[in-house]
């Protein structure tokens, strides 16, 4: 007889201490059981972590199983993560690499038109530590590279799949906020003609 509860024993115990997200079929391998079964069991301790209310929660990301903190306390753990800065990204690198998401596959001169700077030294930057990656070129003079975000950068943001970024609307003012802006710079320049 199957002792259900050893194999979500040994799956906890093999999540709390990966660095790295694991797929099911590793753990299948590692536990000499059936990936289904696997599957089940990692579902059943998912939802057991959410009604213990657990500091810590059970998510598959798009390259594998992760223990990840529960969002209740996710505030807590970042201002302790945070005591040591000296791997954050840059303002500079955020805003590159939220176009990259939102617009991939993208090439370095349409994230300088899109930022109106420069961006070579960033997107190094976020090529070198994992974040995006070639994923063509396109078409035309040069032939430029076009980047896009990796399963690296999914996990880190803690997500399935590209689609679920949130939508892009939630960060732009509403469309009536940016009318009265224009409306307001167009008053302003008028003024400021009317003067010269």
């Amino acid at each position: 007889m199957r002792d259900e509860r050893s194999l979500e024993q040994k799956l906890e115990a093999m999540l709390t201490v990966a660095l790295e997200p694991i797929t099911t079929e590793e753990l299948a391998d590692v536990v000499d059981e059936d990936a289904e079964l696997v599957l089940e069991t990692l579902r059943t301790l998912r939802q057991e972590f959410v009604e213990q209310r657990r500091g810590f929660q059970l998510a598959e990301l798009a390259s594998g199983w992760v223990m990840q903190t529960a969002p209740e306390v996710a505030s807590w753990v970042t201002k302790f993560a945070n005591r040591d800065v000296s791997h954050r990204l840059s303002s500079a690198a955020l805003e590159t690499l939220a176009i990259i998401a939102y617009r991939q596959p993208v090439s370095r001169a349409q994230i300088t038109a899109l930022r109106g700077v420069n961006v070579d030294g960033v997107v190094r930057l976020l090529e070198q530590r994992g974040y995006i990656e070639e994923k063509g070129r396109a078409p035309g003079p040069g032939l430029p590279i076009l980047y896009g975000t990796t399963e690296l950068f999914l996990d880190r943001m803690g997500l399935a799949a590209i689609r679920d970024l949130p939508p892009i609307e939630e960060f732009m003012p509403p469309v009536e906020t940016a009318q009265e802006l224009a409306d307001e710079l167009f008053e302003s320049s008028l003024e400021l003609s009317e003067d010269a």
